[in-house]
């Protein structure tokens, strides 16, 4: 079915609209019931500060925009990796991404490095260099036979994980009982309270600005999923589309490890789920992916904080309890069809 202009901007805007829904409905879920009259009613009332307003406005609403930046974030690397390596079980978590940009955060984090460069926080600045680190690693270990090998690439992405997570436990546990505490709910997955907006407008922007970029090689991203012999020979630039590809995803990845930690799977869920409904042209993949994975994440943040109430959730322990199950599947489809985007 041939993609055209009216179809895409009608299915964009559907699945935005399902996010504005999704994200309007959670502002009223969490432990603490609220009313949405008195919410209205401003910050205080009668001179006495409105406890409903400051929950919904101070806390929830940031807590749920940056719930659908990661998750926006995760989804269309998530795209990419599964795009550049003809991979269905290719995503940053299970490829060691992720954990290469939580390493990087841990080092600033223990190094107690608080500068920042061109709005960027050290926190971002570390977690980028860790992805393409990683990214970098992962690749020559995959080029090591002479070629790149997509199930050579997989399996040197998990092993690159295990390694990096192990690091990240060892710095960790050394770091104090305070930080170890805290370092672990990172490592799991979790949306600390934020006290500025400007982080948060910053990295949205970031990862705006990435996705766009992506988009924007939607129709090589199409071709290179025919083999990479048809792209050579379509004129696509393997090198150069793989080289930009992967430091957009690395830096959107960067972005949203930086700010909710280790969260799995969301790369792995959603581009599947989505290409099975829409199709697999990149070209509405990666917007649909956007939005479907922002809404995944912010209901997978809701349930994380009334499931155990008052006690709250990590979110990625609901994400890898969805995910677990689903990769599992794939798995078992993959190795049936071993033969799908071998190179």
């Amino acid at each position: 079915m041939i993609l055209t202009p009216a179809k895409l901007v009608f299915r964009t805007g559907l699945a935005g609209l399902l996010l504005l829904v999704v994200m309007a409905g959670c502002l009223l879920i969490g432990s603490q019931d609220i009313s949405l009259q008195k919410v209205l009613q401003g910050p205080s009332i009668e001179g006495v500060p409105n406890s409903d307003y400051e929950i919904l406005v101070g806390v929830r609403l940031p807590r749920i925009i940056l719930a659908a930046i990661v998750g926006a974030a995760l989804a269309c690397s998530g795209v990419v990796f599964q795009a550049i390596l003809r991979n269905p079980l290719a995503d940053p978590y299970i490829l060691g991404v992720s954990s290469g940009a939580g390493l990087g955060s841990i080092v600033a984090v223990l190094l107690g490095w608080t500068w920042t460069f061109w709005g960027l926080s050290a926190l971002m600045v570390a977690s980028f260099i860790g992805a393409m680190g990683t990214v970098w690693l992962v690749w020559s270990i995959g080029r090591v036979t002479g070629r790149v090998h997509v199930t050579g690439l997989l399996l040197a992405g998990v092993v690159v994980n295990a390694l990096f997570s192990a690091v990240i436990m060892f710095l960790a546990s050394i770091a104090g009982a305070k930080k170890f505490q805290t370092t672990m709910l990172w490592l799991m997955g979790s949306f600390a309270e934020l006290d500025k907006m400007a982080p948060l407008l910053a990295s949205g922007v970031v990862v705006v600005l990435g996705i766009l970029f992506i988009l924007m090689l939607g129709n090589h991203l199409n071709i290179l999923s025919f083999g990479r012999e048809d792209a050579r020979s379509l004129g696509v630039s393997i090198e150069r589309t793989c080289f930009l590809a992967f430091g957009c995803a690395a830096l959107i990845t960067s972005v949203a490890v930086s700010f909710s930690g280790l969260i799995g799977f969301v790369g792995l869920i959603v581009p599947h789920a989505v290409r099975l409904v829409a199709g697999p042209d990149h070209r509405q993949l990666i917007p649909l992916s956007a939005l479907v994975g922002a809404a995944f994440l912010v209901i997978a943040d809701a349930v994380a904080r009334i499931v155990v109430a008052p006690a709250m959730l990590p979110v990625g322990v609901v994400t890898a309890m969805t995910g677990g199950p689903f990769f599992l599947i794939l798995l078992i489809r993959y190795t049936k069809t071993i033969h799908w985007g071998q190179s």
